[in-house]
């Protein structure tokens, strides 16, 4: 089967203003099959970020192609949704209308009210609206709140019900649990992974934090620096086997702890008792 991501010998180089290249990646190459759960790691600065902008089409490569179903990649579209650590809501719109905030945007024309069929179609967005709303655990009194009325764990809620409205192909995730609190980053993790049980999405995670990564992804990638080039590449590609995991989906602590103790990867920020995934009671 054809990889839905293919990158394929990418160069990325940035121009100092002092003068010089700063090269991110050199020659990189993978590929991702549809359904996995890829996370990938690395130290700050690796270019981790880097790898989902190329990803989502925000950026380009300095050489070499990026294919997404056969298709290179030239901007972002509908195919590929991104939540960022930094919530990306509109302040001056109830949860409820920033969910259905891209369809809507779609959908509109100029006169476009003037359309029975335009009020037909707004009505039906609304509606998936709040059943993506109450699928990513929020209740109905919650569609008419702003953002500054809800909590960042709430907020990453509706983020991430805003990106899977437009039934994204890829979901591109950047640290996006790392500003929350132990109790709602573990709400969050529980959320992401029974949200990809059940719709099988693609989604390529980045994290600081390797507990996190294995208990989430079905694979994990380690971006390392190459001392010779100040350039990046991918240094482990580990297959994360299922039994990390009970039935119900919940993390075996002592089975994510012994990969990491066998794969031994040295990281910038180690999990704190505070970021390590709960184990189950």
């Amino acid at each position: 089967m054809p990889p839905l991501v293919d990158v394929r010998n990418v160069t990325v180089d940035y121009r100092l203003k002092a003068g010089g290249v700063h090269t991110v990646f050199k020659e990189l190459s993978l590929t991702i099959q549809q359904g996995e759960f890829v996370c990938v790691v690395g130290e700050t600065g690796c270019g981790k970020s880097t790898l989902l902008k190329l990803l989502l089409g925000s950026e380009h490569p300095t050489r070499g192609t990026i294919l997404i179903n056969g298709t290179p990649v030239l901007q972002p579209d509908r195919d590929r949704g991104y939540v960022p650590q930094k919530y990306s809501l509109f302040p001056d719109k109830t949860v409820l209308q920033n969910i259905a905030f891209g369809p809507i945007s779609e959908a509109s024309r100029p006169f476009c009210f003037l359309r029975p069929q335009w009020w037909r179609q707004r009505k039906q967005v609304y509606a998936d609206a709040l059943q993506y709303m109450r699928h990513v655990g929020l209740s109905d009194r919650d569609a008419r709140k702003y953002p500054d009325q809800i909590s960042g764990g709430m907020q990453q809620r509706v983020a991430i019900a805003q990106s899977l409205m437009l039934k994204p192909k890829i979901l591109l995730m950047d640290e996006s649990f790392s500003a929350l609190d132990p109790n709602t980053r573990r709400a969050m993790q529980r959320l992401l992974r029974s949200i990809w049980a059940e719709n099988k999405t693609t989604i390529v995670f980045v994290t600081h934090n390797l507990s996190e990564a294995v208990y989430l992804g079905t694979r994990v990638l380690q971006i390392t620096q190459n001392g010779k080039l100040n350039c990046s590449e991918v240094s482990l590609d580990l297959l994360v086997p299922d039994y990390v995991r009970d039935a119900k989906g919940n993390p075996r602590q002592d089975e994510i702890d012994r990969i990491i103790r066998e794969i031994d990867l040295p990281v910038a920020e180690p999990a704190t008792p505070s970021e390590m995934v709960e184990v189950a009671s």
